[in-house]
C-alpha cells in the first residue's frame, strides 16, 4: 500500500518519543499465539515502546501474567464478525486508537485480523501489521478469502515460519509484504528443576517411569489419535512408560468461554478401546509446563499441520529430545537425527519407531536434548525474536516518516535479518 507524499499524520510521535504499539489477540487462554504475545510484551524494549493490548475477552490462563506486567488491556466484546454490535465495537476501537495516538497496530490471527485491520485503517494509524501463524487448517474456504481481503489493508504480514510464508504466497498474498520472524523462547524459564516428586505424585506417575508427552490444544488436526495408536506399540515394549496429553479445547457459548469436552471424551474412549487407558493421562491445561518438561523423556508433536510450535521449541529449550511430524515449520526447528526425529504425518508406526529409539537409548536421548537446547540458545532465543520485531517496527515507521511509503520486501527482510555485524 502506497501513501501520498506529504500527507499529515497527527499520530506520529516526535523523534525520541516512545512508539505507541497496540497488539490485538483473541484473549489470553493457553495457546501458542497467546504465549508468544505474552513473551513479546515482556521482551520489547519499554524505553522505546509504549505497549497496549486489546482482546475480545479479557480472560485466560495468561491474564494474570499479563496484568502483572502492568500493560493496559482493552476489551472489545463481540460474538460474531457480521452484526451491528461488531460494527459498534469496531468504531469504538477506531476512536480509542485515535485517542491514544497509537502508531502501530499489530493483529494476531483470523478474528483480530478481520476485526481490527479495517478499524485501524479507519483511524488512520500510521502502520498496520497482521500476523498469521499457521497454514489455515482451522479455517473454512470463506474465512481464508475474508482474511486475505483484510490483510490487503496491512503494511506487513508477519509469519513465524518459512512454511507459512510459502503457503500465503500460494494463496495469493503479496510476497513483498511478508516478513518471517520465528518464535523465540525465554530460556530462563527452563533452567531450574522443580519438585519432580511432587509433580509425579500429583499426576499419578510412578517415580522413575519414563514420560512421553504431547502438549497441545485438543483438535483433530493435532494428530492425537495417531499418538494414541503409537502408544499401543510402545506400551508393550516399555511397560513403565506413561503417556501424557496436556491441553484442553475451548469454545464460546452464549458469550462465555467454556471447555468443550466432546473431542477429549472421544480420545479417552479410543484409549480404552486400544487397551491403554491406564497408561494415558489427560491433564487438561497446565501453567507449569517448564517444571513438567523437566520430567519428560520424549516430547511428541504428531500434528497434521503446524506453523511453528512453541511446544516444540520449549521442549528443546528444556533439553528434551523431540519427535515431530514433518509438517509446516517443524523441519525449520528440528534437526532430524540431531535434536530429535522427523516422521511423516498420519503414520503411527513411524511415530512409535522414533519414540522407541529414544526410550531405548537414554544416552542418545540426552545428546539430542543437549543439542536442542544449544540450538534454541543460538537461533530461537526470545531476545533475538524481540530485537527482530523491534527492527521491523522501526523500518516501517522510518520509511513512512521520510518516504510516505511502505518498505520494499528487500527492506523488510534486511530489517528483520540484518547482515552479520550490523545488528542493532
Amino acid at each position: 500500500m502506497t501513501w501520498v507524499a506529504g500527507r499529515a499524520c497527527a499520530q506520529e510521535a516526535p523523534d525520541g518519543a516512545r512508539t505507541r504499539l497496540l497488539m490485538f489477540v483473541n484473549g489470553f487462554a493457553m495457546g501458542g499465539t497467546e504465549r508468544h504475545v505474552v513473551n513479546l510484551g515482556r521482551a520489547l524494549d519499554r524505553s522505546r515502546f509504549d505497549i497496549h493490548l486489546a482482546c475480545f475477552r479479557r480472560w485466560g490462563h495468561f491474564l494474570e501474567e499479563i496484568e502483572s506486567s502492568r500493560l493496559p488491556i482493552r476489551e472489545y466484546g463481540i460474538d460474531s464478525l457480521h452484526n451491528r454490535r461488531t460494527l459498534r465495537e469496531q468504531l469504538r476501537f477506531a476512536r480509542d486508537l485515535r485517542r491514544h495516538r497509537i502508531q502501530i497496530v499489530h493483529t494476531y490471527n483470523f478474528y483480530p485480523n478481520v476485526f481490527a485491520l479495517p478499524a485501524a485503517r479507519l483511524a488512520r494509524v500510521p502502520r498496520v501489521v497482521a500476523s498469521i501463524r499457521d497454514t489455515g487448517v482451522y479455517q473454512t474456504a470463506m474465512q481464508k478469502r475474508v482474511q486475505r481481503l483484510a490483510c490487503r489493508l496491512a503494511d506487513c504480514i508477519v509469519v513465524n515460519a518459512e512454511a507459512v510464508r510459502r503457503w500465503l504466497v500460494g494463496e495469493g498474498y503479496e510476497p513483498r509484504k511478508i516478513a518471517v520472524i520465528r518464535n523465540g523462547v525465554d530460556l530462563s524459564r527452563f533452567r531450574a528443576r522443580g519438585d519432580g516428586g511432587r509433580l509425579r505424585l500429583e499426576l499419578g506417575v510412578p517415580p522413575g517411569a519414563p514420560i512421553v508427552a504431547v502438549i497441545s490444544r485438543l483438535h483433530e488436526a493435532k494428530g492425537l489419535d495417531d499418538f494414541l495408536e503409537a502408544a499401543v506399540v510402545l506400551a508393550a515394549r516399555h511397560r513403565e512408560t506413561r503417556f501424557l496429553i496436556v491441553g484442553d479445547r475451548l469454545a464460546v457459548k452464549d458469550g462465555a468461554v467454556v471447555k468443550e469436552d466432546t473431542y477429549r471424551s472421544g480420545l479417552e474412549s479410543l484409549a480404552r478401546r486400544l487397551g491403554i487407558a491406564e497408561r494415558v493421562l489427560f491433564t487438561g491445561f497446565r501453567l507449569d509446563v517448564p517444571e513438567l518438561l523437566q520430567e519428560v523423556a520424549v516430547s511428541v508433536l504428531p500434528s497434521l499441520s503446524e506453523g511453528l510450535s512453541n511446544f516444540l521449541l520449549e521442549s528443546m529449550a528444556a533439553g528434551v529430545p523431540v519427535v515431530a511430524t514433518r509438517v509446516g515449520g517443524s523441519p525449520e526447528a528440528v534437526q532430524d537425527g540431531v535434536t530429535g526425529y522427523l516422521v511423516p504425518p498420519k503414520d503411527p508406526v513411524a511415530l512409535a519407531r522414533a519414540i522407541d529409539t529414544l526410550l531405548s537409548d537414554p544416552d542418545r536421548a540426552r545428546r539430542m536434548g543437549a543439542a536442542g537446547r544449544r540450538l534454541m540458545a543460538e537461533e530461537f532465543s526470545l531476545e533475538s525474536m524481540a530485537r527482530a520485531t523491534e527492527r521491523l517496527y522501526g523500518a516501517l515507521l522510518k520509511r513512512r516518516r521520510f518516504m510516505r511509503e511502505v518498505p520494499t520486501g528487500a527492506e523488510l527482510r534486511a530489517a528483520v535479518h540484518p547482515p552479520t555485524g550490523t545488528e542493532s
